[in-house]
């Protein structure tokens, strides 16, 4: 299962020290000279889901997992990255310079109409990077550079200005066609499915009978994830052997037998928090899956 960094996680991996400002109402704002946060010393970029949104302008040669799509870039590339979407970088060149901004959704949602999460470079299935010619890219600099001057200022309104700064480079890239001849799908297979499979784990474990798992159909792995449910199952099938209904079920009874074993909940909650209606079909998947009915099991 990917695990979730969270901002706690990106400072102490960064610079092993956590800002006296993570908490605040606001919604936490920081941003950075990529230059200053890469060094001979830096921890590999894990493929993970983050906890925070975060934009940068990056230049040399890259290459960004992202979902299921492996991106190779090469010059200078503002890329948009959110909390619903797994992702990891890899510098294939030397040329590592660049800016980039952190954020958490209440950072905008108190002061902006909507949600971040609505934009096109952002929402699921969006395309998150911009290709930038020169003169984009002494621009969107420029932007990050008022932000870095901001940040360490004292203006009582700086985080006012701040988000005014991430609005225009929203709006800047929504003036531009995303980068959509970049993408490459030679391991995109591989990559839907462990997007899949981390989607999957991140329903469990169960621990109330109130908790239920909800995801419980290939068609609604493939609505989270803005595929076609026949391009989910046949990645699934072809990296893996086994279908995506086999993966469910499978993880469901394991979840199952666990509760059975190490709780005392009846089988009626048991039934609901894994998602079945009625206890009955609950025990005919529990038989199919383990030739033993429920009761059976947790006496065995």
């Amino acid at each position: 299962m990917a695990q979730i960094e969270t901002l706690e996680d990106f400072y102490q991996k960064k610079f092993n020290w956590l800002p006296d400002n993570l908490q605040q109402d606001i919604g936490h704002f920081n941003v950075f000279r990529l230059e200053d946060c890469i060094g001979p010393t830096a921890v590999p970029v894990q493929y993970s889901r983050r906890d925070f949104y975060k934009i940068s302008l990056i230049r040399g040669r890259n290459v960004y997992h992202y979902a299921d799509k492996s991106i190779e870039i090469e010059g200078s590339t503002l890329m948009f990255f959110n909390p619903q979407v797994p992702y990891a970088w890899e510098s294939l060149s030397d040329d590592k310079t660049g800016f980039f901004c952190i954020f958490k959704e209440a950072f905008f949602t108190q002061k902006i109409r909507g949600s971040v999460h609505e934009l096109p470079m952002v929402s699921a299935g969006g395309k998150p990077s911009y290709l930038l010619e020169p003169s984009q890219d002494e621009h969107v600099s420029q932007l990050f550079v008022k932000m870095i001057d901001e940040l360490n200022g004292d203006y009582q309104y700086k985080y006012d200005l701040l988000r005014n700064y991430v609005t225009e480079l929203i709006h800047y890239a929504l003036k531009m066609q995303p980068s959509e001849t970049l993408y490459q799908h030679a391991d995109a297979k591989s990559r839907i499915t462990a997007v899949f499979t981390e989607l999957l784990e991140r329903q469990f474990p169960i621990e109330s009978p109130a908790q239920r798992f909800k995801l419980r159909s290939a068609n609604d792995f493939a609505q989270q994830l803005s595929v076609h449910v026949n391009h989910l199952n046949r990645s699934i099938r072809e990296t893996t052997g086994r279908t995506t209904t086999d993966h469910i079920a499978e993880r469901l009874a394991s979840e199952a037998k666990a509760l059975l074993k190490h709780t005392d909940w009846n089988i009626a909650e048991i039934s609901y928090s894994l998602g079945f209606e009625e206890p009955a079909h609950f025990n005919n998947f529990f038989k199919k899956q383990t030739q033993l009915t429920p009761s059976a099991y947790r006496t065995v």
